[in-house]
């Protein structure tokens, strides 16, 4: 469908987010055009995660990534909006603790992938040690320069045991960038949204564009493909994403699982 593939990177392609405009919405001009489709992929992935749910053999793991303010938590909001959430778990992934920084870098990911039956969410994951570890040289590169691989195979093995592994890197212009975050400074209410480091990171944009880039080319697998989610509309953001994690349950081909009894000899006593 165009809505997906159109942003699939393809496994070793050399990526160049030029090429990508964040303003891009497809064959819709306006918000209200996916309002109805949106809804009726809201019913689809309801009734998906209670099969997934009841079957219980596999995880899916959806991991978002993306420069600050680009729309993770929006994302989960709109696009999870209705499932039932004791069948779902998301994490943010911050500055690492000091128990954390003891243990391998993968060790707090690993931890909190879904189990399953379930849907787990990583608001930023893993990736950040790739990402603005790089950008701010926290570890010699020969250190972040072998982790590449290391999460390719981390995500392979969650693949072969049952995970699908979803990733979308959700892409916005600098432009839009400011204007959320001007808005968050003029609206009381966004207040506690704001922080320093927001601002402060903004110096740092070519190279976490250089980061994502080269994080895009070398972990897009075929066991785990990266998807580029135009961004700067939140409409469209949503209407995508909605349409790949519901695509990629309905490929599991799920089954609910035999009644544990003779369901015709039960009877239900006045």
């Amino acid at each position: 469908m165009e809505l997906q593939t159109k942003n699939i990177v393809t496994p070793g392609e050399l990526v160049n987010l030029d090429d990508h405009p964040p303003e891009y919405t497809g064959t819709y001009e306006k918000k209200g055009q996916t309002k109805k489709r949106l809804k009726k992929l809201h019913k689809q992935l309801l009734e998906l995660q209670g099969l997934l749910y009841a079957e219980s053999q596999h995880a899916v793991l959806i991991i978002l990534q993306g420069m600050d303010t680009c729309g993770k938590d929006g994302t989960i909001r709109r696009v999870m909006s209705g499932i039932n959430v004791q069948g779902c778990d998301v994490f943010s992934f911050k500055v690492p603790t000091t128990d954390e920084l003891s243990r391998d870098f993968l060790w707090r990911a690993h931890r909190s992938v879904p189990s399953k039956g379930k849907i787990g969410i990583f608001n930023r994951s893993h990736y950040e040690d790739v990402l603005v570890v790089r950008v701010h040289n926290l570890v010699p590169e020969s250190v972040w320069s072998q982790r590449y691989q290391q999460i390719n195979d981390f995500e392979r093995m969650l693949v072969e045991n049952g995970t699908v592994v979803l990733k979308f890197y959700l892409h916005i212009s600098k432009d839009e960038q400011k204007e959320r975050l001007e808005s968050r400074i003029e609206d009381p209410t966004k207040h506690w949204k704001v922080e320093a480091s927001d601002i402060r990171e903004r110096a740092y944009w070519e190279d976490y564009m250089q980061a994502y880039e080269v994080m895009l080319q070398k972990c897009s697998t075929e066991w785990a493909p990266w998807h580029i989610i135009p961004a700067n509309k939140k409409w469209y953001r949503n209407l995508v994403i909605a349409e790949c994690v519901v695509d990629a349950l309905k490929k599991l081909d799920m089954r609910y699982p035999e009644p544990s009894v003779d369901i015709t000899k039960l009877r239900i006593d006045d």
